[in-house]
């Protein structure tokens, strides 16, 4: 039957294989007599994830919108935009000591993907080779979602600790705004890898190198991770678009109106020329047409004029009722950290505050609704939100609890109190929630990055935690540690892009965010906001090939008395003391310690259980290397205390290694020169014992 009710003649049903992307699916497809157009009915969408951002076909008047995209087909070409007479220029101080650091090692399971990335960043124009250069890098590789590589230098300890931050002002967000009054419709474009379609001056290449296992190579274009990029572009797009009207840009967020149809399409005219004269190429996927509304910078357009974006407020509006008295608790944190802009606070929160007593049973009644309702209104009105100003100091307040993150953007003002812009939270999703405590508290401040990204981006801010290790591993002016965990390496990247400074705070003055991570919204991340099990787990999923799996690892350290507390202790955080010297070194590599599936990592190396060292050994010694090189193979792969020694004694005992080791070169015979007279050399030595006797030989060698 059709939506309507109407019975279609079925001739019949067969299984077909369905490929759309990378989903292979067999799926029934339904015959029909007669002709029409092959529909997708509503069995095969539960089974097919479609993308739907994309635009595959328009259905407009051919002067309209399809006819102006098919002028400008050169816009949405695949390869990289070049912006035609226009470079970017770092400024270092001529006086200033070069920074150069080696290049980091490579696990062997991600060295190939790596140097092939080189390869094609080469190939493509991004990347030059150079022998020589004061400067360089470490790189950080990112696995992405479809299993490629994604490689990035960390120049927060290199170019971005010297040199001079590009103070171009970027647009005040109400003059942006006032530009867009009378719009009807809107459309945005979006620059594809924006940055990467600005060439560098010659001068300025040298501070983008990066150290690799293939050598060093500096970038052609400006690479993701300068301090400057923002002021950089911001200077490029509005000299590449300056006089056009209809059209503003933050950065590399371009968006385009008219008071009409008709004069949209032709400013959307004007600016794609533009555009495409000067060589730049968009991402036609994340463009937005002819739209009413559009949320740019926090805010909602439409012809009737500015709105607030209700998601800066929905983790107040939509937060739930607490359940018990430590979520409560929370809440009343986070109102009394706001205290100071609400009136008749204390008459409203009283019936909460009975429910803190300690005779008092918890029971949530319409009063305790009443007046939490009251407060989270009163959390949200003018009074105590604050409009986003780009000359007032920005603070960022993030925590997470062991199923929530929550994050606070704040002004700061004279008086040094804070005024909230906007909130934002979510649950962990089951994989995040297997996170370490570190890693959770990391991604708390991930999330708050990107979920304000229009506000942050371009703009000092500061970020608190209540995690102190943070300040170690996110440290805006150290290199990320070597033996960061995957995510942590990763995350830590993201961050290189921002310009800010991370402090602690501990979570006795962190009441904003921390209710909110208590009581957090609902939302769980997309999957494409999930890291993939390759950028995470990449070894440990190398070990199914191996004698011993990663199922065995994780049961094993479950067994294990030492590995099974030290994964208590990742997931929900360490004791200020070594408990035992059984955990000393674990102990002392605690920030640098994550799990996986049941496993323990140090860095990306899995941590082996006592019961299956020896079989991991006997592994790396499969094709009986030397100490040298089985240490090598080791270090890329697994690490317990005590695995050099190990090794060495895996190497020395055995007896295949022994007798097939070369005997050492034999010294050439040197006789000895003949005296030129008598005692001008003796030779001396002791001889017995000789019937009980010890006897004292001296020979005189000319004699």
């Amino acid at each position: 039957r059709t939506y309507t009710g109407e019975e279609l003649p079925v001739l019949g049903q067969i299984d077909v294989t369905v490929t759309y992307e990378s989903q292979v699916i067999s799926l029934p497809l339904i015959i029909i007599q007669g002709s029409g157009v092959t529909l997708f009915g509503r069995n095969w969408l539960e089974h097919i994830q479609l993308d739907w951002s994309k635009i595959h076909s328009l259905r407009e008047d051919p002067s309209g919108l399809q006819l102006l995209l098919d002028q400008h087909q050169l816009l949405f070409r695949e390869e990289l935009g070049t912006l035609k007479g226009m470079e970017a220029t770092i400024h270092v101080p001529p006086n200033v000591q070069p920074r150069f650091y080696k290049a980091r090692p490579l696990p062997y399971a991600m060295k190939e993907k790596v140097e092939q990335e080189l390869d094609r960043l080469q190939k493509a124009g991004v990347l030059t080779p150079v022998e020589f250069s004061d400067w360089a890098a470490p790189i950080v590789p990112v696995v992405k979602s479809d299993g490629s590589l994604r490689i990035c230098g960390d120049y927060s300890v290199t170019v971005n600790a010297v040199s001079k931050l590009d103070n171009y002002p970027l647009p005040r967000v109400e003059d942006l705004f006032t530009a867009m009054s009378g719009g009807t419709l809107f459309t945005k474009l979006d620059l594809t890898h924006a940055y990467q379609q600005l060439r560098l001056s010659p001068e300025s290449k040298k501070y983008t190198t990066i150290n690799t296992s293939k050598g060093l190579f500096h970038y052609e274009r400006l690479p993701f991770g300068i301090s400057s990029a923002p002021g950089i572009f911001q200077r490029t797009i509005e000299t590449l678009l300056k006089d056009l009207p209809g059209v503003v840009a933050y950065i590399d967020d371009l968006l385009v109106t008219g008071s009409n149809k008709e004069q949209h399409l032709q400013n959307l005219d004007r600016v794609m020329t533009r555009l495409e004269s000067a060589g730049v190429t968009l991402k036609r996927s994340k463009c937005v047409f002819l739209t009413p509304s559009v949320e740019y910078l926090g805010h909602v357009i439409d012809k009737e004029g500015l709105h607030p974006s209700q998601e800066k407020v929905r983790a107040i509006q939509e937060a739930p009722e607490p359940t018990n008295v430590s979520e409560l608790k929370s809440f009343l944190g986070l109102i009394n950290y706001y205290s100071k802009f609400m009136s008749n606070l204390a008459c409203i929160l009283s019936p909460l505050y009975r429910l803190l007593h300690k005779d008092s049973k918890w029971s949530w009644t319409k009063d305790h609704t009443t007046a939490f309702n009251t407060a989270k209104q009163q959390l949200q009105s003018s009074s105590v939100l604050i409009h986003f100003d780009p000359s007032k100091e920005l603070t960022l307040s993030c925590d997470a609890s062991s199923y929530g993150l929550g994050a606070v953007l704040a002004h700061k003002l004279e008086d040094g109190s804070e005024r909230p812009i906007a909130f934002a939270s979510r649950t962990l999703s089951p994989a995040e929630k297997k996170y370490s405590q570190v890693e959770k508290e990391g991604l708390a401040i991930i999330f708050a990055v990107k979920k304000f990204h229009q506000y942050l981006y371009g703009h000092h801010f500061i970020i608190y935690s209540d995690h102190q290790p943070l300040k170690y591993l996110f440290s805006e002016s150290r290199p990320v540690p070597a033996m960061a965990s995957s995510r942590i390496q990763r995350w830590a990247l993201t961050l290189s892009a921002y310009e800010y400074s991370i402090h602690y705070r501990p979570g006795s003055r962190l009441g904003n965010a921390d209710a909110l991570s208590r009581l957090p919204l609902t939302d769980q991340p997309q999957d494409k906001d999930i890291p993939p099990l390759g950028d995470v787990n990449l070894l440990v999923q190398q070990l199914s090939h191996c004698i011993v799996s990663a199922t065995q690892i994780a049961q094993w350290t479950d067994k294990d008395s030492t590995l099974s507390r030290v994964h208590h202790f990742i997931l929900h955080g360490w004791p200020d003391t070594c408990p035992d010297p059984a955990f000393l070194p674990y102990f002392r590599r605690k920030e640098e310690l994550s799990t996986v599936d049941g496993c323990v990592l140090w860095g990306s190396r899995v941590v082996i259980p006592t019961t299956a060292r020896s079989l991991v050994v006997q592994q790396l010694h499969d094709c009986h290397p030397g100490i040298s090189k089985m240490k090598s193979l080791a270090r890329s792969y697994v690490w317990w205390p005590g695995l050099d020694e190990d090794i060495t004694r895996a190497v020395q005992t055995c007896e295949i290694c022994q007798n097939s080791r070369p005997s050492p070169p034999s010294a050439p015979l040197h006789p000895w020169e003949w005296p030129s007279r008598p005692w001008s050399r003796i030779h001396i030595d002791h001889a017995g014992p000789f019937q009980g006797k010890l006897f004292l030989l001296v020979v005189d060698a000319y004699s």
